[in-house]
């Protein structure tokens, strides 16, 4: 099995409703609208907590500013790297080069590009010919056009809900190119409210989380789920051993 990994940056539970993709998406996955993210809602604080499976006070990322660990854990990548596996990273959003260690990634793409709408093109582009053309076995694309929207014109504004179903359109076309030995995790790191995040209010805390493909049960909703579960699911669906010092569950 292979896991391609989504991350839609401050993509709320309650911007899906109505969202024929999202709909379908559910009924294809195992789900969850009340899954939690980790405090502070803040974005490379939440991205150390997924891929580290431990919670911030663990990590000691409080901020958008990186600082190295006291007491290292390592991290998804590195035991995907450690197991002679591969990876491959696709963002648009330069502090997560803090998420992995330095030749640990098989193949890196940093979309740079000025607008939002250009760097999901051209983040969804690359991980669909990457698929193509060489694959991994595990992919993380970052699409992050709604967090911008949200805090340039608010959460829940048509812009921040224009960027939301964008970010499902290239979801749905990255999931054309995977086969039935891929399992696919869609997910966010944080929520939003106004025009900001980072507090402990359910709008910052709460995010969805689906899991589609083997092992796990269309149309079946989920409770209890971390943020921080989602390293060590994805390492069970890698048939790898997560570190002892993680935190979070797998939830197969």
């Amino acid at each position: 099995m292979r896991v391609v990994l989504i991350l839609v940056d401050g993509m709320r539970p309650d911007a899906l409703e109505g969202n024929e993709k999202v709909s379908r998406f559910m009924s294809e996955s195992s789900w969850t609208l009340n899954a939690r993210t980790v405090f502070p809602s803040v974005t490379l604080p939440c991205h150390m907590s997924l891929f580290h499976s431990v919670p911030p006070e663990r990590h000691g990322i409080l901020t958008n500013t990186f600082t190295p660990m006291v007491r290292p854990v390592d991290g998804l990548f590195d035991i995907v790297h450690n197991s002679k596996k591969e990876a491959a990273i696709f963002y648009s959003w330069e502090q997560l080069r803090d998420i992995y260690r330095p030749g640990h990634i098989k193949h890196v793409l940093m979309a740079r590009e000025k607008t939002y709408d250009v760097r999901t093109e051209n983040v969804t582009r690359a991980t669909i010919d990457y698929i193509r053309e060489y694959n991994a076995d595990l992919i993380f694309t970052y699409l992050g056009w709604p967090d911008s929207s949200g805090h340039n014109y608010g959460w829940m504004s048509d812009e921040y809900m224009l960027g939301v179903e964008k970010s499902w359109e290239s979801i749905y076309r990255i999931l054309e190119v995977t086969d039935d030995d891929t399992c696919v995790i869609v997910t966010a790191d944080h929520g939003g409210h106004g025009r900001s995040h980072g507090t402990d209010a359910p709008e910052d805390m709460i995010i969805p989380a689906f899991f589609r493909g083997k092992p796990f049960s269309p149309g079946k909703e989920l409770d209890g789920v971390s943020i921080m579960d989602i390293a060590p699911t994805a390492a069970a669906i890698l048939g790898i051993d997560a570190p002892a010092e993680w935190e979070g569950k797998s939830l197969i």
